[in-house]
């Protein structure tokens, strides 16, 4: 007896996967809860695990093929069945022979003296056609011939290297975020202001407190968790930059689930810390790690991915000076962070310090957000940045 393995629920509004990759071979032998094949969403990866432990008897969806919620990929058997060997389709019977070329046709009579005008030329007779009695070539036709400019020879076209170009399908995540990506451009009146900020007080708060922290928490603390922090204070000061258009309406958010861009393998994710006003630096920085560890191992789920009312992108963990992030829709507004840069900076005294700097970068939707609310938001995640005990006074 056989036990089907089929396309398991993938999540709301999901209907449909691609076989990215089977685990297992026709013939070998599987566990119960032993990942046999993995699926990809436009959102995430689903290893689908063995319903049984037996034989893997018959794959029945290749690789690269798409499927719905429901079909069967293949078949488990008991150990001991033999593997459904593939029936080998009869060799194809052998093309016909060509038929015979067709003679061609003979080349047309050159009348004597415009033999020797064409030869004078450099031009061969044969290649005219003749306008003299049974289609000869006269000596007006040669004279005809040489008088018309040859056309300019076409330019030799670039020799083709093997190797030199690969060509690979698009995953159906990759071309979801293609789609998104280009969607929110379509959509948005998307603009984007840019601010600087001193990372001297996060540093030395950060050196000050994260041996005691990890030791504490179990978990490194970082920058993100200030800044998820000091997003979730502007926010709350800047309602717009937490609303989304649904139709002709507005909607506030007056609850603060912050996306956290994650880049994997498969392409850019982004997971979301949900209540992050109700958690604590720890609490943030835990969830973090854990959706990071997810994402990284390609187990996020629906729920890890859905909603989430504001984005943060860190492109600076990858070098990035300055960058303008795309809106992730419905959302309004996008915060990207960037490399952190010792740069001479004049202070309030007039003396010129080197100081650790970072230039942030908020892309909005106009149709929201004013201006107005744009800079003011930035500068209120600027101002908790640098003196991060605003943070924690929530001041």
């Amino acid at each position: 007896m056989s036990t089907e393995i089929k396309v398991p629920t993938l999540g709301e509004s999901v209907t449909e996967a691609t076989v990215a990759k089977w685990f297992k071979a026709v013939g070998d032998t599987v566990r119960a809860d032993e990942s046999l094949v993995e699926l990809e969403t436009d959102k995430v990866t689903v290893e689908v695990p063995s319903p049984a432990s037996g034989v893997l008897t018959e794959i029945i969806v290749a690789s690269g093929a798409t499927v719905e919620v429901g079909a069967v990929l293949g078949l488990i058997g008991e150990a001991g069945t033999q593997p459904i060997v593939p029936v080998t389709k009869p060799a194809a019977a052998p093309a016909p022979a060509p038929a015979p070329a067709a003679a061609a046709p003979a080349a047309p009579a050159v009348m004597p003296s415009a033999k020797k005008i064409a030869a004078d030329g450099g031009l061969d007779p044969a290649t005219l056609d003749g306008t003299g009695k049974g289609g000869r070539v006269t000596k007006g036709d040669v004279l005809s011939a040489l008088a018309t400019p040859a056309p300019a020879a076409a330019a030799p076209a670039p020799a083709v290297t093997e190797g030199r170009e690969e060509r690979v399908k698009m995953t159906r995540l990759r071309k979801r975020i293609a789609e998104r990506l280009k969607d929110a451009q379509n959509t948005a009146a998307m603009l984007t202001t840019f601010n600087e900020v001193d990372m001297t007080a996060l540093f030395d708060l950060r050196n000050q407190y994260k041996d005691a922290f990890e030791k504490k928490h179990g978990t490194k603390l970082g920058f993100m968790s200030f800044f998820v922090k000091a997003c979730v204070a502007a926010l709350k000061e800047w309602p717009a930059v937490n609303a989304e258009i649904a139709g002709d309406e507005l909607v506030y958010k007056k609850y603060y689930d912050i996306g956290v861009a994650v880049g994997t393998p498969q392409g850019l994710v982004v997971p979301v810390v949900r209540g992050a006003d109700q958690l604590s630096f720890a609490g943030i920085e835990q969830t973090i790690a854990g959706l990071g560890k997810k994402a990284r191992d390609g187990k996020l789920t629906m729920e890890d991915l859905s909603g989430g009312t504001f984005t943060i992108s860190n492109g600076g963990v990858y070098g990035s000076l300055m960058s303008t992030p795309i809106l992730n829709p419905p959302q309004s507004a996008i915060l990207g962070m960037h490399k952190v840069q010792q740069r001479p900076m004049v202070m309030p005294d007039g003396s010129i310090v080197a100081r650790p700097m970072m230039y942030l970068a908020l892309s909005y939707d106009h149709r929201i957000i004013d201006g107005r609310e744009a800079v003011s938001f930035l500068v209120r995640v600027k101002d908790g940045i640098e003196d991060p005990s605003r943070l924690l006074l929530e001041v």
